[in-house]
């Protein structure tokens, strides 16, 4: 076989756009993407049973400032202004799943008995839950 400059130009233009397509974009996280995360985070670690009180304790706090800074920005971001998106609307319809820490504030309660409460978790229902196997 033998190979001429025209089917090495188009192996050549074949071999960049195929790479071309392989390289990762970067992520674009939005104001409320990244407080959805935060916020995940946050509760993963408050019902983690494999971490000691004062590991949760230390892991809470941190979050929870990082959830004040980002609450804060999320109820700020003009860019957020007439966005009709589902993840935009479902962070607004829910204020006290989405602004956790605020909630909590306003309602003087601790961020897990205001999640527990949204989430319709009540003593009564725990005390009555049975343990069994699926």
């Amino acid at each position: 076989m033998i190979l001429n400059s025209k089917t090495l130009t188009n192996a050549f233009a074949a071999a960049v756009i195929a790479s071309s397509t392989l390289v990762a974009l970067p992520a674009f996280a939005g104001t409320v993407e990244n407080l959805e995360r935060e916020r995940a985070i946050l509760i993963d670690t408050m019902l983690n049973a494999n971490v000691t009180p004062a590991e949760r304790e230390a892991k809470v706090e941190t979050s929870r400032n990082r959830l004040v800074d980002l609450e804060r920005m999320v109820l700020r971001d003009d860019s957020l202004v007439g966005v009709n998106t589902p993840t935009v609307k479902r962070a607004f319809a829910n204020y006290d799943l989405t602004f956790l820490i605020h909630a909590a504030t306003e309602k003087e309660m601790s961020v897990i008995d205001n999640w527990l409460e949204q989430m319709g978790i009540t003593t009564q229902s725990l005390m009555s839950a049975k343990r069994a196997r699926q």
